[in-house]
């Protein structure tokens, strides 16, 4: 079975609040989507996100360079699902100058992977949770249902009380929030959403990359005093030499993200000792299977990994976050599946959204178990290419 069609569409869909943390504020979010036909009819898609400002791709730099990587030549014929892992693992785009972290197409890589991986599993049968079976087998598990964390961005005083109410009424177990935002006092927020949220909720933080090392290292001292368990990107990726000494100077795990965007990147953390866990986005870490290999990496050098998401992801992208989450063993935390919460268009037929408490089931059906709704995709398409046919 053979791909006759490949095609790249730009959706922009607003959200339904805006999102702020020290790096950016985003009121919408400008997605890539991947539509995949096979040579029977058979169809697949997949997403991926691009933030200039985490893998240095935008919209129009991905769909150039999805133009520019040669895909045709790729894309054999597959007679099985197995055929089609090992392809989707070779796949390869065109080399950008001056990438030398090898990140700078991956969220254009992962929804073409994503997009083969579905039409080829609806083909076949087989559900996207199959690839961790065939690939990483020492990974694989089969839960029923997932939690995921909630996350409390810029709310501060009274609403940043609100919601944390709000969250532990609603039953989560564990909480991000984002730190380092300018203007706001991070001691005075974490105690008021410390004492909403109680003495036996997971409480995390993220700084996005706000902080000097000095300040950093005064600033995660401060933030100890609330039982924190993870500080995630607290200082810039220019930084990541000085990562090991905060290390040094705090007791409380740190976690990396924008700076864990490929396997370059997770070698430089480790060589440099840098970090305890790494946040593995699918988009951001160039797709399914790569985020596999970067788990294995983390398993080979004893460091933890959350699974993470992009900001206003579709229910594309939240399938595949779902199908890793629940065949995947030895995940901290879960992040994502926010759909109905967060984007105003819903893509998916199925409501993949989280329910109360953070918890979701796994999906069944084959390739993303998720149905694409057609007219939807069609009111937020702003533009496309083929890639192929």
């Amino acid at each position: 079975m053979k791909v006759v069609e490949l095609t790249a569409l730009h959706v922009a869909i607003p959200l339904k609040r805006a999102i702020r943390h020290a790096s950016h504020t985003r009121t919408s979010t400008d997605n890539l989507i991947v539509r995949c036909v096979l040579a029977d009819g058979t169809e697949g898609y997949g997403e991926g996100v691009p933030r200039d400002y985490v893998t240095g791709e935008t919209l129009d730099s991905s769909i150039h360079l999805l133009k520019q990587s040669k895909l045709p030549s790729q894309l054999e014929n597959c007679q099985d699902f197995t055929q089609v892992v090992h392809l989707a693992e070779r796949l390869k785009l065109a080399g950008v100058p001056e990438d030398e972290r090898g990140c700078n197409g991956n969220a254009a890589r992962c929804a073409v992977e994503l997009a083969l991986l579905d039409a080829f599993g609806r083909r076949f049968g087989e559900p996207l949770w199959s690839v961790t079976r065939l690939l990483a087998p020492e990974l694989y598990q089969m839960l029923a249902e997932v939690r995921y964390s909630g996350v409390i961005t810029s709310a501060r005083g009274l609403k940043a009380r609100l919601v944390a109410w709000g969250m532990r009424l609603y039953g989560f177990q564990q909480i991000k929030v984002k730190v380092g935002i300018n203007g706001q006092d991070d001691i005075k927020r974490l105690k008021t959403i410390r004492g909403a949220v109680g003495d036996q909720m997971d409480l995390r933080v993220d700084a996005n990359e706000a902080w000097t090392l000095d300040d950093a290292i005064e600033q995660v001292r401060a933030l100890e005093s609330f039982n924190i368990t993870s500080v995630e990107q607290p200082m810039p990726h220019a930084e990541i030499k000085s990562f090991g000494e905060l290390r040094r100077q705090a007791k409380t795990p740190i976690m990396l993200d924008e700076s864990l965007c490929s396997l370059h990147d997770a070698e430089l953390a480790v060589e440099h000792k840098a970090c305890d866990l790494f946040n593995l986005r699918l988009s951001k870490c160039g797709g399914f299977i790569p985020s596999l290999r970067l788990m294995q990496f983390a398993g080979q050098h004893n460091v933890g990994c959350q699974l993470g998401c992009q900001v206003g992801e579709t229910a594309l992208l939240s399938a595949a976050g779902r199908h890793f989450a629940t065949s995947v063993r030895g995940l901290r935390y879960l992040e994502g599946s926010y759909d109905r919460h967060l984007v105003r268009e819903a893509l998916g037929l199925e409501d993949v959204t989280f329910q109360r408490g953070g918890l979701a089931r796994a999906l069944v059906g084959p390739g993303l178990g998720v149905t694409v709704n057609s007219d939807a995709l069609e009111r937020v398409t702003v533009r496309k290419e083929a890639l192929l046919g």
